[in-house]
Formats: C-alpha cells, sequence, structure tokens
C-alpha cells in the first residue's frame, strides 16, 4: 500500500500545506491499524470539488496502531491512541501527541505516555482541553477494559494517567462479556459530566467531571451512576445532537441505535432502532455514527456480513429517527466514516478491505449516491479533517 513511496514523503518535505492548496482543498487525517502494510498515520490531500483523495501522501507518521485520531478544537494538536496491547509488535497500550502546522498541516510528535491498559481504542477532549479519557477497551477477559484519565499540559504534553476505573461485566455473552469493555467515553455538551460506554457492561456509566474540586480524580460518579441497555446489546459509541438536547448511542452487538433525550447528567432513552432487524448475528456489528453539519441526517455503519451505512433523518424536536436509505458500503468493516467539510461527500474507512472508499451526497436530502474513488490503504481505521482556521 502506502509503503511504496520514498522516505521524504513521509518527512513531509515539498509537500502542499494549506497556503498553496485551493478553496477546494482540504487534509485528511487517517489513523490505521499497522499489524499489515500501514505504517501508522497519513496525511492526505482531499479535492472536494471532485471527491478524489490525492493517492500520493503529504506526509506519513511511523506509530504503532494509530487507530482513533482526536482533534483540539483550535486543530492546534493531535491526539492519538495507539491500540498496542499483547502479542502486537509493540505489547504496551499508548497514547500520543502531535502539535499541527497552522501554515502547512505538518504533524510534529510532542509527548508519549502509557495508557495503563491494553488496546486503548478512543480518547475524547475535555472542553477545556485539559484533560484526555482514554478507553482501554482490552480484548482479553483478564485484566479487563478500564477508562483512563491523563491531564494535559497547555502545549499539549501528555502527563501520566491521574485516575482508573473499571466497571463489572454484564457477563451476558460468555465470549465477549465476561469483563469490561471499555469502548468509548465522551464528554456532555457543557462538559460538566463524561459518559462512558462499556460493551462488556452492557451500559453507559456517567460520571461528574470537576477538576478544580479534585484534580488528581476529577471523575465521581454521578446520580444516577449509569444508564442500563439491553443485555448483550454491548454499548459503543454516543453521540450528542448539537442542540444539546438529544444523543444516539449504537450498540455493537445487536446493531441497534438507542435515541435518548438529554439533560443535566441523565441519558432517558425514547426510541430503539433496529439496524438488522429479523437478520443473522453475522449482520449484526453497528460502529461509527456522525450526524450532517445542518444537524437534519444521522448516518451509522454496520458491520458483519452486512456492511452498510444507514441514513436516517432526525426530527429536529424529539431527535428520533425515520430510516431514509440503506446503503452498501462497497468492501468489507466500515469501521469509521467521515463527512467531508462541503457535506458533498462521505468517506468510509472499510478496515478488513483494505481500502478508503468516498461516495456523493446529496445535502439537501441527505441521500448518498454513487461511488467517486475506491483508494488502496490498508485497514485505516480513522477520518479526520483539517480545516483552515
Amino acid at each position: 500500500m502506502f509503503n511504496l513511496w520514498p522516505l521524504l514523503i513521509a518527512s513531509g518535505i515539498g509537500a502542499m500545506g494549506f497556503e498553496s492548496a485551493s478553496a477546494n482543498d482540504y487534509q485528511l487525517l487517517v489513523g490505521s491499524y499497522t499489524a499489515g502494510q500501514s505504517q501508522g498515520i497519513y496525511r492526505l490531500s482531499f479535492d472536494s470539488a471532485t471527491g478524489q483523495i490525492n493517492a500520493r501522501p503529504l506526509q506519513v507518521i511511523n506509530s504503532q496502531n494509530p487507530s482513533w485520531l482526536t482533534l483540539s478544537k483550535d486543530q492546534r494538536h493531535l491526539f492519538v491512541v495507539n491500540e498496542n496491547g499483547p502479542g502486537q509488535a509493540d505489547p504496551v497500550g499508548r497514547v500520543s501527541s502531535y502539535s499541527i502546522d497552522p501554515k502547512t498541516g505538518e504533524l510534529r510528535l510532542i509527548s508519549q505516555v502509557q495508557s495503563l491498559g491494553n488496546e486503548p481504542t478512543h480518547l475524547s477532549l475535555s472542553a477545556d482541553a485539559g484533560h484526555l479519557f482514554v478507553s482501554n477497551y482490552c480484548v482479553a477477559e483478564d485484566p479487563g477494559g478500564t477508562l483512563a484519565v491523563l491531564p494535559v499540559a497547555s502545549d499539549a504534553t501528555l502527563k501520566p494517567v491521574v485516575q482508573m476505573s473499571s466497571h463489572p461485566s454484564s457477563r451476558v455473552n460468555p465470549e465477549r462479556q465476561m469483563s469490561a469493555h471499555v469502548h468509548s467515553t465522551v464528554p456532555s455538551p457543557d462538559g460538566k459530566y463524561m459518559f462512558s460506554n462499556d460493551l462488556g457492561a452492557d451500559k453507559v456509566f456517567v460520571y461528574r467531571f470537576d477538576p478544580k474540586a479534585n484534580p488528581e480524580l476529577p471523575l465521581a460518579p454521578a446520580t444516577p451512576a449509569f444508564v442500563q441497555l439491553p443485555p448483550g446489546s454491548g454499548p459503543r459509541h454516543l453521540l450528542f445532537s448539537a442542540d444539546g438536547k438529544h444523543a444516539w448511542l449504537t450498540m455493537e452487538m445487536s446493531a441497534q441505535v438507542a435515541v435518548f433525550d438529554y439533560h443535566d447528567g441523565r441519558l432517558e432513552q425514547t426510541q430503539m432502532i433496529d439496524l438488522a432487524a429479523g437478520q443473522a448475528v453475522s449482520d449484526k456489528a453497528a460502529a461509527a455514527l456522525h450526524a450532517s453539519a445542518d444537524g437534519k441526517f444521522l448516518y451509522v455503519s454496520n458491520r458483519g456480513t452486512a456492511n452498510q451505512l444507514l441514513v436516517f433523518a432526525i426530527d429536529q424536536a424529539s431527535g428520533h429517527l425515520k430510516e431514509l436509505q440503506r446503503r452498501a458500503v462497497e468492501g468489507d468493516h466500515p469501521r469509521e466514516f467521515s463527512l467531508d467539510p462541503s457535506g458533498k461527500f462521505l468517506l468510509i474507512a472499510n478496515q478488513k478491505s483494505n481500502q478508503i472508499v468516498v461516495v456523493e451526497r446529496d445535502a439537501q436530502s441527505g441521500l448518498l449516491g454513487k461511488t467517486v474513488q475506491k483508494l488502496p490503504m490498508d485497514a485505516p481505521s480513522d477520518l479526520k479533517f483539517l480545516v483552515r482556521q
């Protein structure tokens, strides 16, 4: 795959930056798994006029399993989980931080620390950019998954973990739920709470976040301390609406999306959507979800043997979902996807078929159209756009 390019490309020498790019050009960051040919993080150029990704990378960052990428609000810093664990080239889970040159987009490593858990799969940044919340998924039953809290300095230097939380598992599924598997942790819209989605527990755990009251232990269980979900459902990713009044949650194992009303740390379920109703268990592997910039449409990926993207209209008053479309991803295992900044295209990271697929999107109807590109990429796992500030 991309390991065919010379080292001068990996260093970013001669790469086109923001200043020389046209109004239609954006930079795309791609996280990946590195057990095969991938070298780590790829910085690419994307043309929003044509929907084409330039196959020649602007920069390649050598990094072990940088599977999830989180940008600071000002896009001056990038935070990455290194989803390492036992049996891998690097058996130690880690978190890395990078600076982003505002003129060129070039990435430079600032710091790296251990996540104190195996296979960290997700991280989020607090509203004040002072803490990272790292979800150590941990594939193995022992020791199980944990939530780790890391302070972040003003220059994005990472400090060691100051707090760890673990959860009791549901033990409903003897293969996947005999211990905790924290899949993601996200802040509430006002930044006062953290919601930790534990696939192994069938619960969303709720924490108050108050670093001023206790800098060493900034998280404390809220009241109520969790949201109970159906047995064996396996919660994965939670997304709040732009107005902060609603939230949507993918449940990986049951291939469902739960819809909630949200107020002051409390999630109240109001709807449950089946992505693969009546279908075989092999079709059930819900993953990513993202809303359009205008808040009118929600997009959800379902992996397994289904390998689909589902498009939903969002009721603006209730947050409820109405299915509009099911579209094949034309690949295998759509772990993540992203809407481009123009809103005219949707990019899919098909992890197991080693490709990024770009499809057209109609901004008025929300529907997905024809495929405009299939770019070879070894085990892509996350896609994030850099937007000029």
